[in-house]
């Protein structure tokens, strides 16, 4: 796990096409938990400043 968030945020030098792949599936990965994180909170935002 420790190996997990020593790499984030690191630019790796890419040399083959199945480096490449895997480092943006990764970048999507983390792009995806981002939006299932913050879509709702900001969902409830939006439609709950409208109820008040």
């Amino acid at each position: 796990m420790e190996a997990l968030f020593a790499s984030l945020g690191q630019v790796k030098e890419v040399v083959t096409l199945v480096d490449f792949y895997q480092y943006i599936k990764g970048v999507e990965y983390l792009i995806c938990v981002a939006f299932f994180a913050g879509f709702p909170a900001f969902y409830r935002y939006i439609h709950g400043s409208k109820a008040k």
